[in-house]
Formats: structure tokens, C-alpha cells, sequence
């Protein structure tokens, strides 16, 4: 993504090597990973979240946007406070998935909403007509914070990873429109 994404308290921007410690306390804690789908292993040190990164980056180039992952910067003291992912859902064919992880401690500060909505926003202006999200049935913050960026849920499945999942939509004509309350 160039260039970053701004919002009034964030910087949505690429993933880099250095952000090994701050990406460690996102995907290195079992509360975080317990919720991602597909299911994904509590990344257990350093090492492996260095090398983690370094395939996100070598990745990142090669995806056709709006797919991608990004890291979620603080702008007021340039923590990384978690990350956003845009990708393809099974069977990878035309649905695509919005994610977002945050660090328990930046849990309840709106931070998902708010680099969530910009992502969504990005999306859109790459002429991505709707985006998904999907979420584990008992996520009851994954489903709060996708319905607070604006997304309907639109049921149960079991068509992605195999596991019955809750499914959310957002479309551009479900975003709020600027100078309506």
C-alpha cells in the first residue's frame, strides 16, 4: 500500500522485520490467535515471528490489491498495536476477507474500528464491490467490532476452513455518507 493510511490516531502501513517484538505480542498470545481462522499456532518466540514477517513482505508485492497484510501503528508513539489482513476466502476464488488483530492490552480503544473502517475505505477505492469477515460463532468482540464498521451479518457457514463460522458483509453502499449522522 502506498502511501500508508492515516486516520486521526493510526497508521495502517506494511509490515517490516523490525516489528518482530510489537507483531510477537499480537500472534504470540493465545488469546489473539485462539479467534483467527483459518486456525493458526500461537507464534512461540522471536525467531519465528522475524521469519513470519519476512514472508509477509515477500508476499506483499505479489498480491493484487486490494489483498494484503499491514501493520496498525499508534500515530501518538509509533507502537504497532496490531494488524489488518485482506485476503481471499475458500475455495480462493472471489470473496475476500477483512481481518483485524489487536494486543490485549489495545483491546477497547476502538483501534480495530477505526483502521478497520480506512482499510474498508481503501478497499473500496480499488473497486472491490463487497468484503467479508468471518468469526468464530462465540467471538462476541470480533462480531461487535464488525458490526460497528458498518457489516451485516449475513449467517452461519462452514464453506471457509472448515469450521462454522459467523459471516459479515460490508458493501460501499454501506458506508456511511460524509455530513449524514
Amino acid at each position: 500500500m502506498e502511501p500508508p493510511l492515516y486516520t486521526e490516531r493510526l497508521v495502517v502501513r506494511d509490515w517490516t522485520v523490525g516489528d518482530a517484538e510489537a507483531a510477537l505480542e499480537i500472534y504470540g498470545v493465545e488469546e489473539v490467535t485462539h479467534w483467527l481462522t483459518p486456525t493458526v499456532a500461537r507464534v512461540g518466540d522471536l525467531d519465528t515471528m522475524r521469519a513470519v514477517l519476512r514472508a509477509w513482505q515477500e508476499a506483499q508485492p505479489s498480491m493484487v490489491p486490494p489483498a494484503g497484510r499491514w501493520a496498525v501503528e499508534r500515530r501518538k508513539d509509533g507502537q504497532v498495536v496490531g494488524g489488518l489482513v485482506i485476503r481471499l476466502l475458500p475455495p480462493y476464488e472471489e470473496d475476500l476477507e477483512i481481518g483485524w488483530q489487536l494486543r490485549p492490552d489495545a483491546w477497547g480503544e476502538g483501534y480495530a474500528t477505526e483502521a478497520a473502517s480506512a482499510l474498508i475505505r481503501w478497499a473500496f477505492g480499488q473497486g472491490v464491490d463487497e468484503l467479508f469477515a468471518v468469526s468464530r460463532t462465540n467471538n462476541t468482540r470480533g462480531a461487535a467490532t464488525a458490526r460497528r464498521i458498518g457489516m451485516e451479518w449475513v449467517g452461519e457457514t462452514t464453506k471457509y476452513y472448515d469450521t462454522r463460522l459467523d459471516v459479515y458483509r460490508i458493501r460501499p453502499s454501506d458506508l456511511p455518507r460524509p455530513g449524514l449522522a
